[in-house]
């Protein structure tokens, strides 16, 4: 069975929208814009390229994504392994023919069907709607967050607020950053 690990920029409040500049939201650009770089914040960020066998996106952050990251220099691991991309509506033809194998999954239950596949760790980028449905779906193994020491009291969140019964997580790896940036990344306990 193959784990899969979502991975995200969070605000303290929850959100997760626009990261890295990404149009449409008022604080677009937060990770960067008034927080000090520390490169230490981001280690598990290559440590994610290296440990994962394949990598899982929604139609939205598939069509932000593959224009840009197979160019970029600093992705060469992503660039190479697999991608799954979860949508109902993109089409074959609407792919890109220069990131690699590709594969649609039209289904939380194509997703369910993947993981009891042999294979490695799926990470799973952007992307907070599948993020959600699969955290309520019960699908999200583990989670790799970092935290960011900001409001933005708007925008898309990383967990729905969807009436369901508690899950509990357990910490299997923490630490604080100098900018205040905090890494936290917990197993889903099953």
């Amino acid at each position: 069975m193959r784990t899969l690990i979502a991975t995200a920029f969070v605000s303290l409040d929850g959100v997760v929208e626009a990261p890295g500049g990404e149009p449409g939201h008022r604080s677009s650009g937060w990770t960067f814009k008034d927080i000090e770089f520390d490169e230490a914040a981001y280690e598990i960020k290559g440590r994610e390229q290296d440990e994962a066998a394949a990598m899982m996106m929604g139609r939205v952050s598939y069509e932000a994504f593959s224009p840009v990251w197979p160019t970029l220099d600093y992705f060469p691991k992503y660039n190479a392994m697999p991608k799954y991309v979860v949508s109902s509506t993109l089409e074959e033809d609407q792919l890109v023919d220069n990131w690699g194998e590709i594969t649609l999954l039209r289904s939380l239950e194509d997703v369910a069907a993947l993981k009891e596949t042999e294979g490695g760790p799926i990470s799973l980028h952007g992307s907070a709607t599948l993020a959600r449905n699969l955290s309520d779906a019960g699908l999200i193994d583990r989670y790799h967050l970092l935290v960011f020491p900001l409001l933005l009291g708007a925008g898309k969140r990383l967990f729905s607020e969807t009436d369901k019964d508690k899950q509990m997580l357990k910490l299997v790896e923490s630490e604080s950053y100098s900018n205040g940036i905090q890494k936290l990344v917990y197993d889903v306990v099953r």
